[in-house]
């Protein structure tokens, strides 16, 4: 694929990213139709208008492409390219009115061969918009990632330095696993963060906010573009994936440095001990 047709993916995925975004920040403080609930998530009536919103743009302009997403796929995912989103990464803050949440939208293209990371598809485009703080980050493989179109790049401190977001799962077993993780890391870092996005913590490695951002189970679609972000910045973007065809993976995400101190502390992260 040339790069004036990644600019142009590109673009498309922006204009899809505003137009969910817009629909997030007017409903911020709205009373939120509650589609589906559980103890540690919510689904929103606003994530499938947001989704849907998201596929009128995308197929609109680029029909032969299909569509996988958190609400609902369109298309054939298997072919040659597909689009990978989530239209509300964040939703339980967005539910209760918390400004911290946003939309996730990338192209991924499909690999010869698998990857060093046991991936059929790499990412090669990708856009986060925040529409609370007005910040969009953008990426194409090969180039520098952008937010609002400036260059961004990785934090390269240390541990001891660090402000590490930690993320839990929703189900008992990955967040029992993640606890002796959080217990050990709170004691060697600057500060522990917990924000509840992803997909932010990603971008905010990028953008040499955070150092470091670890997981044991998340979903493709809240990791495709953010990892790919961090790619671009000069992070590496260390993730497992957790099971064949579940699309969940284990994350680390970091300038490199800070997964092996987080190994020498807590040992490597392996989602096989989670499943077990």
């Amino acid at each position: 694929m040339i790069v004036a047709q990644k600019k142009q993916l590109l673009a498309t995925a922006v204009k899809a990213a505003h137009a969910a975004g817009d629909i997030m920040r007017r409903n911020r403080l709205a009373s939120k139709k509650i589609n589906e609930a559980t103890q540690r998530d919510i689904k929103l009536e606003l994530d499938v208008r947001c989704q849907r919103k998201i596929e009128s743009i995308l197929i609109r302009a680029h029909p032969e492409i299909g569509i996988l997403g958190e609400e609902e796929n369109a298309g054939d995912i298997e072919t040659e390219l597909r689009w990978v989103v989530d239209p509300i990464d964040g939703t339980v803050n967005f539910t209760y009115g918390i400004p911290h949440a946003c939309v996730s939208i990338a192209l991924q293209q499909r690999l010869a061969k698998r990857n060093e990371y046991g991936d059929d598809y790499e990412t090669v485009v990708g856009a986060v918009f925040d529409p609370f703080t007005d910040e969009l980050w953008t990426a194409i493989r090969g180039q520098a990632a952008k937010l609002n179109g400036k260059k961004i790049r990785v934090n390269d401190g240390g541990l001891r330095e660090a402000l590490l977001s930690i993320g839990f799962a929703k189900d008992k077993k990955t967040m029992e696993y993640m606890m002796p993780y959080f217990s050990k890391l709170a004691l060697k870092i600057r500060k522990p963060r917990m924000m509840g996005s992803a997909t932010l913590a990603l971008t905010y490695v990028a953008s040499g906010r955070f150092h470091g951002y670890i997981e044991s189970k998340v979903n493709l679609w809240d990791i495709a573009a953010g990892g790919l972000i961090i790619e671009c910045a000069g992070g590496e973007f260390w993730r497992m994936p957790r099971k064949k065809g579940d699309y969940t993976y284990a994350v680390i995400a970091s300038n490199g440095q800070i997964r092996k101190q987080i190994e020498r502390v807590c040992g490597p992260l392996d989602p096989d001990d989670v499943l077990n």
